[in-house]
């Protein structure tokens, strides 16, 4: 019986492959075939259509990589061929198995209309349904010779400056075909039923009744004649096609998309050119199949299409209108959530919310990340305050080690908000529909018995064209089919609307939704990561200083287009490709000259503004941006430059027998011995050593770093197995001292010719030792990591995350712990014990490992590490060569505040503007706890001042803000400056007696304040 079952599937398999599938298309007639090779970067489509073409055939190769060229196809119908279904099939030379993957095709008319893209999976264009014969067919195709770069290896094709010239692909065919309905029909059946069959357990009935039904359809088939006879095929099969699905069946909620990374092995421009060929597909698509719904995320990608292919975008606005392509996400582009900051977090909301509303008049409600690398617990507020109420992704599902344990639940946020979050059971967003993945969603959903539906996006994704017919055909077939779920194509939103009424008291998942994979994307490509941080703060600093300047300083104009175009930038280098560091070469190539431009622009801005706030004067006055109070100089607010804090011992310098010293300023004495290492670190006033027992901090650490799979992306914990401690010194020496602040700097060579030089200062009135180190990185697949082992007995560690911090086991005690083995965090990460803590900061590395191990003396000591560098070979081979400047700082005795403190501090330095202005702040907020997230001008530009801020940490906590102005009133809002409703995300707020606005935080809440200004006189 097993033996029979198995030999109808293989005939199945081999008769579909060899002899039904190729009828699809029957009688051809050649095209004629001419060729434009565009030199350099892709040329607007009007020079490309104007262009002059040569002579060119089916066989000649075409496209190094990068490149693109036009074909040009010229033919005429055959008149025996009238009242047939004809369509003209481009091969570009496709491999079937990858589309998004290899070269793609945009078809034009003559007069330049985008007809649809071409893909593996999708290589034919419709001349006509029934074709009157003889009429002139001309077509227009821009080929884009995008290299295969998704099988692991280093690559020179990374990169359009090593890839060199050599032509990648060969033209298939370019012909017209008849096209036969019924032999189409027929692969539709087989293909479904047959891949239901495959999934449906052997000892059901089901199972057998499909096999014998597609084995008389297999007999009915003449191979001779597979387009006479397909009809008769089909009539075996329709018995079991009408069969009806159980009550019971699972329902599935079919969406379809086309999931397109905003860059990954393709650079920022051909995301551009994916977007439009999908577009153009889809709207097509629709045009057929008015029952077709499409979802798409990203508001940057439907700004690219409005701006470079207007056309479609017009299209694809009237489609909206119609309901049928569906914006979702809510987000600017699906971005890393790890490590994007907390502002920035806000952005992506605010900037893709109102995207969607400015265009298209929608409110998108559900947050769409399917395949960012994990998910911030910060992120349920973050959605909620966006206007948004659920969330959707299918990334955890790659989990390594422990599968989660739901497919719908509310996850709680780490301020207590909760969000309707589903994950999607058939483990993939770029579904094909067919039976057998359909099955498995069944199968697998983890909520049976209490929910019965889930949703499943549909489509090729990256540049693959989205839905295509094909599985359009499939979900009509198994709308109500026996041993398949129920399908039904509809909007994500009445998925998740029935879902949730179905139900509302779904189980709970508080914090983080930490992905057990791709844990090296907290370090991969350290130069995008420090564009990005370094961005996100100047941003602040710019906001602040020009809001203050506007309200303060005559004739200040507030620089709205610059910032908005500057956020919009930083936003979309937040993609989930380009921030983890998983892209190629030609990404990150421009990432760091981009952010290296943005660095100029916001460091402009930031001088205009203080230029206009400082004044005339002959001295100089101290800008500071943090949220705390620095030098004398109060929070957002500026002052004549004085000299060390009051009370602020200066700094000392002793020299040790071993070549290294003591430093020490009245708080903090440390140990520098001769290896140049931090050997001790006491906390005066309490006299507590931070550095464990025989330990040494700032300790560079070196580790064999060659993941099993995905070399950019992951680090496996087996890397810890070996170990390189770098302590030999090249040269150690104090390089400058004074009462001021005291440097000891060692320098040290490695590896495969790497040096650095790290440098240890302790400046007068400090808390915290600044380390700072210049690497001049060579290796290759090794990782770099800065220790800090610390008396310390910490069961977790709590690390920044968006406007707040998560807490994190430093035991293994199971497999969830286990699996943490590296962690992220933004500026800061703390690890204590009742009454005494320590703080690493930073100002750009997201990577860290904690590690604790009980002492020969019965103490523990917990080692803290910094991910530094890495260097995987895919996919740039490149990744984290050269110099690198990286700042971080040691803070004993810090409480959790103290951390927050000195994470602002070490990432928003003082600026200096020369005048004699006191500035006093905009904004001033008193109370323990509260942090001033960001001071701006309202969107709107109404003159309305926007501040956000949060409770940090994660306490109860009051106070009172102070404007630096006269007020007429203060609304609280949501993300997008709107007054939000009643109800636990608005707090109440009103101005008090003397103009002030007193608050009242729960643990780790976001409060937007809209300041209206008093009208002057």
């Amino acid at each position: 019986m097993h033996d029979d079952r198995n030999l109808v599937e293989q005939r199945l398999h081999r008769v579909l492959t060899e002899r039904i599938r190729p009828a699809v298309h029957g009688p051809t007639a050649p095209l004629a075939l001419e060729r434009w090779d565009a030199p350099g970067e892709p040329v607007p489509v009007a020079e490309g259509l104007a262009a002059v073409y040569r002579p060119a055939a089916v066989g000649e190769s075409w496209g190094p990589a990068w490149g693109t060229t036009w074909f040009r196809v010229t033919g005429r119908v055959p008149r025996e061929w009238a009242g047939r279904t004809v369509e003209a099939v481009l091969d570009l030379g496709f491999e079937r198995r990858m589309p998004g993957f290899q070269c793609e095709g945009l078809v034009y008319r003559p007069d330049g209309e985008a007809v649809k893209g071409l893909h593996p999976q999708n290589d034919w264009v419709r001349i006509g349904d029934a074709v009157a014969g003889g009429e002139p067919v001309q077509l227009l195709v821009e080929a884009a010779a995008n290299p295969i770069l998704n099988e692991q290896g280093p690559s020179p094709l990374g990169d359009r400056l090593t890839a060199g010239d050599e032509p990648l692909y060969r033209l298939a065919r370019m012909e017209l075909a008849v096209f036969e309905p019924e032999v189409w029909e027929l692969v539709q059946d087989l293909e479904v039923l047959g891949g239901l069959m495959t999934r449906l357990a052997v000892e059901d009935a089901r199972r057998w009744t499909i096999l014998r039904a597609v084995e008389r359809a297999l007999d009915a088939l003449d191979l001779d004649d597979v387009v006479g006879s397909a009809a008769d095929a089909r009539a075996e099969l329709a018995g079991v096609l009408a069969d009806p699905a159980h009550a019971s069946a699972h329902r599935v909620s079919a969406v379809g998309h086309a999931h397109i990374d905003s860059a990954w092995l393709w650079p920022l421009r051909e995301t551009v050119r994916k977007v439009a060929r999908t577009s153009a597909n889809v709207v097509r698509l629709m045009d057929d199949h008015p029952e077709f719904v499409f979802a798409m995320s990203q508001a940057q990608q439907l700004a690219w299409l409005k701006e470079h292919r207007p056309e479609v975008y017009a299209r694809v606005k009237k489609k909206v209108a119609e309901g049928s392509f569906v914006p979702v996400g809510g987000m600017w582009v699906e971005s890393d959530t790890n490590m994007v900051g907390g502002e920035a977090m806000a952005r992506q909301f605010v900037y893709g919310k109102r995207f969607f509303l400015d265009e298209f008049g929608i409110e998108t409600e559900e947050v769409w990340l399917p395949d960012s690398f994990g998910y911030t617990a910060a992120l349920p507020q973050l959605v909620r305050l966006s206007g948004s109420k659920w969330f959707l992704t299918q990334k955890i599902s790659w989990s390594q080690t422990n599968p989660f344990p739901h497919h719908t639940f509310w996850w709680e946020g780490i301020d207590g908000t909760r969000v309707f979050t589903h994950f999607p059971p058939v483990d993939t967003y770029n579904s094909d529909l067919g039976g057998e993945q359909l099955a498995h969603a069944a199968a697998n959903y983890r909520e049976k018995g209490r929910g019965s539906r889930s949703l499943v996006p549909f489509g090729f994704g990256d540049g693959g064209g989205g839905p295509t017919r094909e599985m359009l055909a499939r979900a009509r077939r198994l709308r109500d089919l026996e041993g398949s779920p129920r399908v039904a194509i509809e909007r994500p939103a009445a998925f998740f609307a029935e879902a949730e009424a179905e139900y509302p008291d779904a189980p709970v998942w508080v914090g983080e939704l930490y992905l057990e994979l791709h844990r090296g994307t907290y370090t991969s490509q350290a130069k995008t990561k420090q564009g990005n941080r370094h961005s996100e703060s100047l941003l602040r600093e710019a906001e602040l200083w020009a809001a203050t300047a506007a309200l303060r300083a005559p004739g200040y104009a507030y620089p709205h287009e610059a910032l908005d175009g500057i956020w919009k930038t930083v936003l979309l280098h937040q993609f989930h490709d380009i921030l983890p560091g998983s892209s190629i070469a030609w990404v990150h190539r421009e990432a760091r000259a981009t952010y290296a431009r943005l660095r100029d622009e916001l460091l402009g801005l930031i001088a205009e503004a203080q230029r206009a706030l400082a004044g005339d004067g002959p001295g100089t006055v101290v800008f500071n941006a943090a949220p705390h109070e620095r030098g004398g100089v109060p929070a957002g607010g500026a002052g004549p430059r004085s000299g060390p804090a009051p009370g602020a011992e200066p700094v000392t310098v002793a020299p040790r027998e071993d070549g290294g010293c003591t430093l020490a300023n009245g708080l903090l004495r440390v140990v520098v011995d001769g290896r140049g290492l931090v050997v001790s670190a006491v906390e005066l006033a309490t006299g507590r050593e931070a550095i464990a027992p025989g330990g040494a901090g700032n300790l560079l650490q070196v580790h064999p770093d060659l993941p099993n799979l995905w070399d950019a992306w992951d680090i496996d914990a087996f890397y810890r197995h070996r170990v390189v401690d770098l302590v030999a010194v090249d040269e150690l020496a104090l390089e400058s001292a004074s009462d001021g602040a005291a440097t000891v700097a060692v320098t040290r060579s490695f590896g495969a010719g790497s040096r650095v030089t790290q440098r240890l200062t302790l400046r007068a009135g400090a808390r915290v030792l600044d380390a700072e180190a210049a690497i001049d990185w060579h290796e290759r697949e090794k990782i770099l990591k800065a220790a800090f082992p610390l008396d310390v007995k910490a069961d977790r560690s709590a690390a920044e995350t968006q406007f707040g911090h998560v807490e994190r086991p430093t035991h293994t005690n199971t497999s969830w712990d286990a699996a943490k083995f590296e962690i992220c965090a933004h500026r800061w990460l703390r690890v204590a014990e009742p009454g005494w803590g320590a703080a690493l900061v930073n100002d750009s590395t997201y990577g860290h490992d904690v590690t604790r191990e009980v002492r020969p003396d019965g103490g523990q000591t917990t080692t803290v590490r910094l991910s530094l560098l890495r260097a995987p070979r895919y996919p740039d081979p490149e990744t984290d060569q050269g110099e690198h400047l990286l700042r971080y700082a040691l803070a004993p005795g810090a409480s959790l505040l103290d951390a927050v403190r000195e994470g602002h501090r070490i990432n928003l330095p003082e600026r200096e503007a020369p005048g004699s202005a006191t500035v006093e702040p905009l904004v001033s907020v008193a109370g323990e706890g509260l942090v001033v997230a960001a001071v701006k001008l309202a969107d709107d530009r109404s003159g309305d001042v926007v501040v956000r801020l949060y409770e940090a940490g994660g306490g109860r906590s009051s106070g009172r803000l102070t404007a630096g102005f006269p007020l007429a009133g203060v609304t609280a809002t949501d993300l997008l400056e709107r007054p939000l409703d009643a109800g636990p995300l608005a707090p109440e707020v009103a101005l008090d007696t003397d103009g002030g606005v007193p608050l009242a935080l729960r643990p780790f809440q976001i409060v937007t304040l809209r300041l209206r200004p008093a009208a002057a006189g």
